[in-house]
């Protein structure tokens, strides 16, 4: 196995879940969403470096919740008002690190994570600018035009999930680049830097993204 890194991205508001505090600290099968996406890392890959990226603002419950379980937390870093610059100031923790070894970047609020989808990830990404998990979109399409919509072929499309994997030296050159709003997640920022050679790899459909109240329920009953 190569050497890995990990920067799973904590620290957005998650203003659509409509809860308390945002959807990463709030509780899935008794312990907040946060604890089972970093424990699907340690159980996947031991020796793997984790640094998770929160928001300043809830760095006090986040340790009196890791009190409360007995939770040992990987090393923190403070989020952005972007989740491009929460992932820069990830990637300073990593400094130092081999330009070919693998960091994967995950996004918290997809707190199952099969091992093989870690797995297929890291291979893909050594042979590769990158790799990303994707699955097969099921939903029918439409595309927005100037004269209302049309349908599209849904076969030439595929949802993307996480973790998303790319060499350090490669993703730090990326990260170099100034702040965009396509910037949707980590292989756009690749992209944009000229790693266009992004391999898709087979993801999971129980590497559900939490978005709203229900799915928590639903990611209870997957686990």
């Amino acid at each position: 196995m190569c050497d890995v890194k990990v920067i799973i991205v904590a620290a957005g508001k998650g203003s659509r879940f409509g809860a308390d505090c945002p959807k990463q600290f709030c509780f899935l099968n008794g312990r907040p969403v946060l604890m089972t996406s970093i424990d699907s890392f340690r159980s996947a890959l031991p020796a793997a470096k984790i640094v998770t990226v929160i928001s300043r603002e809830m760095q006090s419950l986040w340790e009196d919740l890791c009190r409360e379980h007995n939770f040992i937390s990987p090393e923190i870093c403070y989020g952005g008002a972007t989740r491009w610059e929460s992932v820069s100031n990830g990637l300073k923790l990593l400094e130092g690190s081999a330009s070919e070894a693998v960091v994967l970047v995950h996004d918290a609020a997809r707190p199952i994570l099969p091992a093989g989808v870690i797995h297929r990830v890291i291979n893909g990404a050594t042979e590769s600018d990158g790799a990303i998990p994707v699955v097969p979109v099921t939903d029918s399409l439409r595309m927005l035009t100037a004269d209302g919509s049309q349908s599209v072929d849904r076969s030439l499309f595929r949802a993307v999930q996480t973790p998303q994997g790319f060499t350090y030296g490669k993703l730090a050159q990326a990260y170099n680049l100034p702040y965009s709003p396509l910037f949707t997640d980590d292989a756009s920022v690749m992209e944009a830097a000229g790693f266009h050679n992004i391999v898709l790899v087979e993801g999971d459909i129980r590497c559900m993204k939490i978005t709203n109240p229900h799915d928590i329920e639903i990611a209870e009953l997957m686990l």
